[in-house]
């Protein structure tokens, strides 16, 4: 099969897990700010759409760290194809569009490294994976960012009830907070998560031989990557929004501005770092730290149970889906065929089960749509 064809049906791939990523991620800027009336539905996803094309421009280090430390490449180390890229991208598409059907906020991030790793290991053993990399850049922080930020939020939501206990217009005040704090998130979701597919390519670039090993990505891939998620972003994956939004606890303004703080800095701080984090990781356990700041009897501890169970299955899910892709695509042309027709199947299905049951802007909360909200007053939640 032709080089240059199998590169181009890649990058085509990987910018449209770049669109799914991008609205499987919506939720975690807006979901909070949605939920309060703090903005409007729409405004919402138009202020994370442009903030995630602006941040995509500003970091890339997690390319780096995807492009030139997880998978090993070149001369030096393991040569990994195309093709298995491909079958990485395919189980962590599969995986996203399965999780969004739910409602479930799992990791885009993981998804893909779970996809990446699974095919690789099949196609060329576990020396293709730098061990170093994947414990220090993506399963430390995998364990430690969620509980930072449930941590920070926990501490920030107690000090912002103080200080709205002490001011009858803080409860206002709070909810323009969130204007500037959900926009953050926005910014550092960009700086982050675009990062990824730009690292993909880079990647898929360098297997190929188009690209130096230990090069970053061209600008040509930095635009269209961030082109990609921004359209994504603005699609609105309001399944998720629901679920961040009105599920896990109630939220008030107080704790939506705590929780969009902690989980811009932690996002912020990651991709200084070049730690590859799960975003929507971070932000859940800054709703759950929110939640305990507020009381502990308003966290829906179901909800989270489901969430973290997702958490942990992404990356061998994703893994395994790969791995099978993989297996197939060794076939040849006819294998790389049908891997795309299943996948293409499968997410057609999946968009086609989701219209049974249709959540969008007009629906996503009953609260966004009545005007009401929250009340920051302690007492128990009420389940839905």
């Amino acid at each position: 099969m032709d080089i240059t064809l199998v590169v181009a049906l890649v990058i085509a791939l990987a910018l449209f897990f770049d669109f799914t990523n991008g609205f499987h991620d919506t939720a975690n800027a807006m979901a909070t700010p949605i939920a309060t009336g703090a903005l409007r539905r729409k405004v919402a996803v138009a202020i994370a759409a442009v903030l995630n094309l602006v941040g995509a421009f500003l970091s890339t280090e997690v390319a780096r760290t995807i492009s030139g430390g997880l998978i090993r490449e070149g001369d030096g180390g393991v040569q990994i194809t195309p093709l298995m890229i491909f079958a990485g991208l395919i189980g962590a598409i599969v995986w996203n569009m399965v999780t969004w059907l739910f409602g479930l906020p799992s990791s885009s991030s993981h998804a893909l490294f779970g996809g990446l790793i699974g095919a690789v290991v099949v196609g060329a053993g576990f020396g293709a994976i730098d061990g170093g990399v994947l414990l220090s850049k993506v399963v430390l922080p995998a364990l430690l960012a969620p509980v930072i930020a449930c941590s920070v939020a926990f501490l920030a939501t107690r000090l912002a009830y103080l200080i709205a206990a002490r001011s009858d217009s803080a409860q206002g005040g709070f909810r323009y907070g969130q204007v500037f704090t959900s926009s953050l998130v926005s910014l550092a979701h960009g700086t982050n998560d675009a990062q990824k597919t730009m690292g993909v390519i880079t990647l898929t670039l360098v297997a190929a031989g188009f690209q130096t090993a230990g090069t970053g990505p061209e600008f040509w891939v930095i635009v269209v990557c961030a082109l990609a998620i921004a359209l994504g972003t603005y699609m609105g994956g309001w399944r998720i929004i629901r679920t961040i939004g009105t599920r896990i606890t109630d939220i008030a303004a107080p704790q939506g501005f705590a929780a969009e703080a902690s989980t811009a800095a932690t996002i912020l701080a990651s991709s200084h770092l070049g730690f590859a984090l799960s975003t929507t990781q971070v932000a859940s356990g800054s709703v759950i730290g929110a939640g305990l700041g507020r009381d502990v009897r308003s966290v829906r501890w179901r909800v989270a149970g489901r969430i973290a169970v997702a958490w942990l299955i992404t990356l061998p899910a994703a893994g395994a889906v790969a791995a099978l892709a993989e297996l197939v695509a060794r076939l040849g042309v006819i294998g790389v065929a049908i891997d795309a027709i299943v996948g293409v199947g499968v997410t057609v299905f999946i968009f086609i089960r989701s219209r049974r049951t249709v959540v969008a802007h007009h629906n996503v909360t009953a609260a966004a749509e009545s005007g009401e909200r929250p009340k920051a007053a302690r007492g128990k939640a009420v389940v839905r």
